[in-house]
């Protein structure tokens, strides 16, 4: 938005003597002045130009982005005439025949209407009578229903035939804040354009501009707070500033000011706070929020300063020198060292902390001690390693340790160090021994106990990582029963002293056998070494078709299996033999 025309233009002045607010004093007087709207704004002006103009339109957007400037906008533009122009035209910058009377809502064709207060079929009627009738003044006369959601199911249905078939001299603009609520069957017959929120870096040079036309100064941080608290809306941004301005008559208006008119924590004590919270120290965080409590800040808004800050840190972290951050040079070094402090999974584990901790906040009996508990939280956070680094130290076996000796692990390593000898670790303490050396120990009790069902689950299962001392990892698969860790759990704790931890993962570095799977691949190798032995090579030769079911290995000999064999008793000579041997 800019004053084109200078304020007094269509109604904004003072016809009273009265102070008139910067939102109105200040509103679009052409489509030039919107801002951010270029996309709906070029939509317009090419509908024009090829005379392909909807009979309808439907703006929608949050609060304060110009749906109802729009709209009288959009109501002028169809209706501009002037000397040498009698056609519909966004170019507004020289006022036409109907401009003033549209603009300060006067004109006979040009018809709007609260839907917020007027929702029955009986004010939806009197349109409906009216819309049979030509323009008086204008070329089209165009009906501009503000807040239509709120209107009724009735006169949702008796606009329908109307929208569906409407005389050509008739346009419809209707607007909302909630789309969703519209009926479908009035949405498809309308000519959508949602207004964007206006973002901040926009709207602190229009503030920057609006200040420099009233002759007035308020410092840019001040103006980056009114900025990022009207939330993409221009007028919000327009109140907060005729606020701000009222704080110091005749002199600069200081970013404390504002500070303290929208009850916000001081910026660099925010940045501050988050960067005990980087480190770790709970204790200065939370001496931290409550001095900031104690001066005046909403427990709410210093949650919501520390969103900020994180997303700030994750944009410098991701874009780099690209990455544009509002604010001083002390701050914007701040930031960006805390995006060089801070690993992308730990800055994103932050902010989904602090996502939840704003929502318990705002329904905490005593908002300042759910602020203090989010700190604990965090700085517990803090002190474990980063998602990744904990992942591989499953991966690979090792005991997670805290994200700050692996630190000062790293800055220490390959340089001089403050002891004079090596440093001693302390003995661990002996682990119980268990029964279980394997995962296929494991199976075999599980196959002694007669628990068919779960013994054949644990034969199909792939397990990544198997410790004696207490932990299973296996690979998920949506075929397993749903209380298998319940189950195994249960089994193994019976048996054993430890307590045990079971889970599943998706992350494996490499293929994983099951027991059924390996013992499957064990009795094919078996099976192709029997095949290339010559004497069952012949066999199969000499029996066409035979086939080799199973290979088994011959059952061990134990003392008293083999039973000899009697010895024969060699049997007495013959008379005639001992003749003969005589």
């Amino acid at each position: 938005m800019t004053d084109s025309s200078g304020p007094g233009l269509f109604g904004d002045d003072a016809s009273g003597g009265g102070y008139v607010v910067l939102a109105r004093k200040y509103r679009p007087k052409t489509f030039a002045d919107l801002i951010g709207q270029e996309a709906m704004v070029r939509t317009i002006a090419n509908s024009f130009a090829l005379n392909r103009v909807p009979h309808a339109y439907m703006l929608t957007g949050v609060r304060g982005v110009g749906k109802t400037t729009t709209a009288r906008l959009l109501a002028r533009a169809l209706n501009y005439k002037r000397t040498g122009v009698d056609h519909p035209s966004v170019d507004l910058e020289v006022p036409g025949e109907n401009c003033q009377a549209i603009m300060e809502s006067r004109h006979p064709d040009v018809f709007e209407m609260d839907a917020a207060s007027r929702t029955g079929i009986n004010d939806i009627r009197e349109i409906l009578d009216s819309v049979r009738y030509a323009p008086v003044m204008a070329r089209y006369k165009v009906y501009i229903i503000d807040e239509v959601h709120m209107l009724s199911t009735q006169a949702f249905n008796g606009l329908l035939k109307t929208l569906e078939e409407p005389p050509p001299h008739v346009k419809f603009i209707f607007a909302t804040t909630e789309i969703r609520k519209v009926p479908v069957t009035v949405l498809s017959r309308c000519q959508r354009f949602d207004l964007k929120r206006i973002d901040t870096e926009r709207l602190v040079s229009h503030l920057e501009m609006i200040c420099e036309k009233e002759g007035v100064r308020v410092e840019a941080d001040g103006l980056a707070m009114i900025a990022r608290a009207a939330e993409g809306s221009a007028r919000d941004g327009l109140s907060l500033l005729d606020q701000a301005l009222v704080q110091k008559p005749g002199a600069t208006v200081t970013a404390a000011d504002v500070r303290d008119m929208l009850g916000l924590a001081d910026r660099g004590r925010v940045l501050t706070l988050f960067e005990a919270i980087a480190a770790g120290d709970s204790k200065t965080a939370i001496h931290e929020a409550r001095n900031q409590y104690d001066s005046g800040a909403d427990p709410v808004l210093i949650l919501r300063d520390l969103l900020e800050v994180g997303h700030e840190a994750a944009r410098a972290q991701a874009l780099g020198a690209d990455a544009r951050i509002i604010g001083g040079a002390d701050w914007v070094a701040r930031v960006r060292g805390l995006a060089e402090q801070l690993s992308p999974a730990q800055l994103s584990r932050l902010w989904q902390m602090l996502l939840k901790a704003l929502e318990e906040a705002g329904r905490a009996p005593d908002p300042i001690a759910a602020v203090e508990m989010t700190l604990v939280r965090l700085c517990a956070a803090q002190k474990l390693p980063p998602p990744e680094d904990a992942a591989r130290m499953l991966r690979e076996g090792g005991v997670a340790a805290s994200s700050q000796p692996q630190k000062e692990g790293r800055q220490n390593a390959g340089g001089p160090t403050a002891s004079a000898g090596p440093t001693q670790a302390a003995p661990a303490a002996p682990l119980p021994d268990t029964p279980f050396k394997t995962f296929e120990d494991v199976t075999a009790a599980v196959a002694q106990e007669r628990d068919i069902e779960l013994e054949l689950t644990l034969e199909r299962l792939k397990v990544v990582r198997f410790s004696p001392h207490g932990e299973i990892v296996f690979v998920a698969n949506e075929s397993q029963p749903r209380d298998l860790v319940r189950q195994l759990k249960a089994f193994l704790e019976e048996r054993t002293p430890i307590e045990w931890t079971i889970r599943a993962s998706n992350e494996v570095a490499a293929p994983v056998e099951s027991i059924a799977e390996r013992r499957k691949r064990e009795d094919q190798r078996k099976l192709d070494e029997l095949k290339k032995q010559p004497f069952v090579a012949e066999a199969l030769k000499a029996f066409p078709g035979a086939e080799i079911i199973a290979v088994r290995d011959p059952p061990e000999d134990k003392p008293g299996d083999v039973v000899p064999m009697p010895q024969q008793k060699p049997s007495a000579p013959s008379p005639r033999k001992k003749e003969a041997e005589k």
